[in-house]
Formats: C-alpha cells, structure tokens, sequence
C-alpha cells in the first residue's frame, strides 16, 4: 500500500495545476485515501471515533474502569529524555530521586519526533516505526530503576509523529499539493481518526510494558494547534465517520485503555492545563472530562508559564506560581467533581524551567522558592502527586519535596 500511496501523491503533483484542475486533483486524491483506508481493512476502520464507553467494536460489552495497581503509593517524578536515560546524565538523576521524596521517572520510549527510542526486534514497529538506540541497553536501564524502588512510566508521544508521517502519509494531513502538511514549527502530525495509528502507538506501549514500565503516558494526545483553521483544506481520511475531533481523540483513549489495563498497565494522559477550564478544546480534540473518565491518571499541564495575561486575575501568571497553580487545582476539582467512580487520580506536570521567552515583566528565573509554591499549592488543594519538568533534565537542587 505504502508504493500505491508514494504513487498517487508523485502523480498528484505532477498532474495538480491551479484552480478548478487544482480542486479536482484535490478530490481525486482525497477519494483515493478514503478508498485505500477500507480497502486496507473494513474492520480496522469501524471504530474510529466509534468507541463508546461500554460498547466494544463488535458489540459486546466494555469492562469497567479499574486501577490495575491500587496500592502504588503516591508518584512524584520527574521527566527523563532518552538521551538522559541512555547516558551521561542519568547518574546524577538516579541520585536525586534516591536522596529525595521523589520516587519516578518518566522516560521517552517515543519521542517528540517519533522516534523508538531503544532497539526492539518487534516486526511490527521495525515496519513502520525507527528505532535508535539512545537508550542502547533498556533492559539495563529497566533492572536499574527497579534495584532504587523507581517506578518507571513510559512516555509516548502519540499524534505528533514526523516518522510515521513520512513512512505513512496517507496516514497524516495532506496538503492540496500531496506533501505532507507541517504546523508552523515544521512539526507532523500523524490522524487521530486512524485506527492504525492507535494499534501502532498501543503495540510502542505493550512493548514498553513487556520490559517493565508499570505505566504508560500518552502525550500529544490532540490534533495539531491550528488545525481548525486548516482542516478544510487538508487531505485526510475520517473513515466516513460523522465523529467530533473530541469523539475522535477520547475514543482512542478507552481503547488503548482497554488494551493496557489487563495486562496491569495504569494509562494516563498529559493534557493542557487549560483544558480543565474551558468547557472543552473542540479545536484539538480535547475534552478534559472525556478524556479522564477513561484513564487511571490524568497530568493536566499547569505551569504557570504556560497561563495568560488574565488566568486566575494575574496579569503575568509566571510571577505567581502558587495563585496560578491554585487556580488551575480548583478549575481541575470543579471539572471532575462529578465524575464519581470514573475520577482518575489528579497528578499535574509542574514547572521547573525559566520562561525567559516571555519577555521582561512577564517571567522570574524559577528556582528552589518556586518550585516549592507549586507542591504547596497542590498540597493545600488536596493533590499529593505531581510531576516535574524541564526539557533539559536539569533539576533545581535542595527542592522539598514533601
């Protein structure tokens, strides 16, 4: 299919001119990518944006919800790159979290490019994922987090994924010309519609638990920012399905769920702060509610940097830590308050970095003070598990962490 699809998109840009001939290349290769996607499989593309709480694809009834893992105590970690966890710097990182409170590390299994970051003999992620070997000896890395009482969660970027996008573009966003579409950072983004991509994403994670993580964390679970104003141009199969953007990125959620819970895999999601706010981010695909009723652990991202002129009446959020993640706490409570049995354990990303790209006024150097307003805000709001990040791996010293 990969040779059809390479094909069509050559064709199509030597045949698409402007205008009208433009519009029909257009529709021609849209209606080819929509022929090719059930072709491929019908049954493959039933579900998408079709997974219903309870209801199977075949009809049949869903289990319930269950923490896998109820006894694992309350998780404060921190994010690991796999250039961290396969090098020079896990050492000191191994330390930190020894001579702490902290008791996790999160740790890119695939990266913010799509990457496989660890080399696996699995046929199917060889045939359509890239393995490196930054982490080059994962079973090592796996038998050390567990001789220092780590718990390992395994992080997967999920629809931003350039390598699929260039192995599969019938499986990304298609611009007129048959290229594959870029956001304005020059990053792909691989189609939440597509059950193909959530199979491929969830055999990552059932490789990731076979080694030994204990759970699996989904980001990037949304459509790109920016898509709203572009999707009416892209070239993209929805499986003839009438599903909501939110319909589409929720019901990837409970199936992957479904995949992981058996095998004692806790799934939890990294979501936009904001999202818990709004009444919902129809935009990318993200419903805070929808989305926490089918995972074990939800990780809003809250860092103060990431808020508005305005949010929580700061006019520079960034210079209040404790009142910004306060606000968010109390907008997080409120959203899922009602959620009864289906409410998942809250356990935020916090903010250990500098946002010095906000510009004078707007951002303080973050350090010991304010990364310990942070966890005194989620303490006095009732939340005992956060997570820390910092792009680079490098942690303020001296934190408390109670």
């Amino acid at each position: 299919m990969d040779i059809i699809i390479s094909t069509l998109l050559l064709l199509y840009s030597m045949l698409a001119g402007t205008g009208s001939e433009s519009s029909s290349a257009g529709q021609l290769a849209l209606t080819y990518l929509e022929a090719v996607s059930n072709h491929a499989s019908s049954a493959q593309n039933a579900p998408l944006g079709g997974y219903r709480p309870g209801v199977s694809v075949d009809g049949g009834m869903h289990s319930v919800k269950k923490d896998p893992q109820p006894d694992t105590p309350a998780i404060k970690g921190i994010y690991v790159t796999a250039h961290s966890a396969g090098g020079e710097r896990m050492p000191s990182l191994l330390k930190l979290v020894k001579d702490t409170q902290l008791n996790s590390m999160v740790i890119d299994i695939k990266d913010d490019n799509g990457f496989i970051t660890f080399p696996t003999t699995s046929p199917e992620l060889l045939e359509i994922g890239e393995p490196k070997r930054y982490i080059a000896d994962i079973g090592k890395l796996m038998s050390t987090l567990k001789q220092n009482d780590i718990y390992p969660i395994a992080r997967i970027v999920v629809f931003k994924d350039a390598v699929l996008a260039r192995k599969k573009p019938e499986l990304s966003f298609l611009n007129q010309d048959g290229t594959i579409w870029k956001n304005n950072r020059g990053e792909s983004f691989v189609n939440p519609y597509s059950k193909e991509v959530w199979d491929y994403n969830i055999a990552v994670a059932k490789e990731a638990a076979k080694m030994g993580f204990r759970e699996i964390q989904f980001d990037y679970v949304r459509f790109p920012e920016g898509f709203d104003g572009k999707s009416s141009s892209l070239l993209y199969s929805k499986s003839k399905t009438d599903k909501s953007r939110v319909e589409a990125v929720s019901s990837f959620v409970g199936y992957a769920r479904e995949q992981l819970e058996p095998l004692g895999i806790r799934v939890s999601v990294d979501i936009f702060g904001y999202a818990a706010s709004v009444p919902s981010a129809e935009e990318i695909g993200q419903d805070f509610v929808q989305i926490s009723n089918h995972v074990h652990v939800i990780s809003p991202m809250i860092y103060p940097s990431h808020y508005s002129t305005g949010w929580f009446k700061q006019k520079a959020p960034d210079l209040h830590p404790y009142e910004t993640v306060t606000g968010a706490m109390l907008d997080t409570h409120k959203k899922l308050d009602s959620a009864g049995e289906l409410k998942p354990i809250i356990r935020p990303w916090i903010q250990d970095f500098t946002a010095s790209w906000l510009g004078e006024g707007n951002y303080m150097r973050y350090g010991k003070a304010e990364v310990e307003a942070q966890i005194q805000a989620l303490h006095d709001n009732g939340i005992e598990q956060y997570l820390l990040w910092n792009a680079g791996n490098k942690y303020t010293p001296d934190v408390d962490y109670n």
